[in-house]
């Protein structure tokens, strides 16, 4: 199928992405299109064949026609080529039929989704210019804030932060334009302390008590995108967690991959099916009211979460949910998987 693809593309220079997976759609509903008419095709020529052979058996041959009977004589072998003939002929027809249905059925598919991701790169590179003039203010304020000042430290979050969202914005640009950074590789420890020391003050804001552990691995997800991944997981959490309950994040680190479990105290997803919480725009109850106020989200973090998981060769899924809480399990590669560990004398 894969060749299939490449091939429809000869001679064409500009191979977008959202072009390619419009293409092997196409290719894909037409080959199965095909195989299902060439199954029934076969099918019929096998009933046609039973039916010659038996027509063939000395019983059938030496049987004398009636009166109203019409005696019809036909060569076995031109029937057998008639009937393969127009059966090769009805599975090439049926291919070429449904390729054209389903090209002109997806497109409109394939037009969506250029759209999002043209939208997605002007959005990004606007708010490119202003995140760079506010880094550069911020950097400023920095420079003219003593050290002993006790605004420092905020300041210097400040600029941890805008240099944090203009990451983010060139990753989505780089995202809507296709580009994969090669060779990305991660300090999950790093990003988990990053995620507890901006997320702490949100969760103070809800309160929401959030407990981070520490995790040794590399993973094989750039520093933004592994930021954002967790930054929206554990919002979600906070989100949804009961006043005064617990968000935890945990790691569980494997010989290929590691698994970050994200766990609150909420009610559990309610008003959507569990396996729809991923799809854009669609969403459950709104999060638990606090005295900061009731959250409602667009549903699209979770969905721009699942994007990046799957798109570095990753996973994320909700492992469990219900009145006791949910868990999501956010799972990715490691740069270097760890070689088994052998069992000698000492370990016995």
């Amino acid at each position: 199928m894969d060749a299939v693809t490449r091939w429809s593309f000869r001679g064409d220079l500009d191979r977008d992405p959202d072009r390619s997976a419009y293409r092997r759609s196409v290719v894909e509903i037409g080959l199965r299109v095909a195989v299902v008419s060439a199954a029934l095709v076969v099918g019929i020529i096998g009933l046609v064949v039973a039916y010659v052979l038996w027509q063939l058996t000395p019983e059938q041959v030496h049987e004398r026609p009636g009166p109203t009977d019409v005696h019809i004589s036909l060569d076995t072998l031109d029937l057998s080529i008639a009937v393969v003939g127009v059966g090769g002929l009805a599975i090439v027809f049926a291919g070429v039929a449904a390729w054209w249905i389903a090209r002109r059925a997806v497109r409109p598919l394939a037009d969506a989704a250029r759209m999002q991701r043209t939208f997605v790169a002007d959005a990004s590179h606007e708010l490119r210019t202003p995140l760079t003039v506010l880094h550069a203010r911020v950097q400023r304020l920095r420079m003219m804030t003593p050290s002993e000042d006790p605004r420092d430290a905020v300041v210097t979050e400040l600029s941890a932060d805008t240099r944090v969202l203009i990451d983010i914005v060139n990753d989505l640009l780089e995202a809507a334009a296709g580009v994969v950074e090669p060779d990305s590789t991660t300090a999950l420890a790093t990003a988990l302390l990053d995620v507890e020391r901006d997320m702490t003050l949100l969760a103070a804001e809800r309160q929401v008590h959030l407990e981070v552990a520490g995790a040794d691995a590399d993973v094989a997800v750039s520093a933004t995108q592994l930021h954002r991944c967790l930054v929206a997981l554990v919002d979600n959490a906070i989100a949804h967690a009961r006043p005064d309950g617990l968000v935890v994040v945990t790691a569980d680190v494997g010989r290929t991959a590691v698994t970050i479990r994200v766990a609150d105290d909420g009610p559990g997803i309610t008003g959507i099916a569990p396996s729809r919480v991923f799809d854009r725009f669609a969403h459950g109850a709104p999060g638990v009211p606090t005295r900061a106020g009731t959250r409602t989200g667009y549903g699209i973090g979770l969905a721009l979460v699942r994007d990046v998981a799957v798109r570095t060769g990753g996973d994320l899924g909700v492992e469990r949910t219900g009145d006791a809480g949910t868990v999501f399990a956010l799972r990715l590669p490691i740069s270097s998987p760890r070689p088994e560990r052998r069992t000698t004398e000492a370990d016995r």
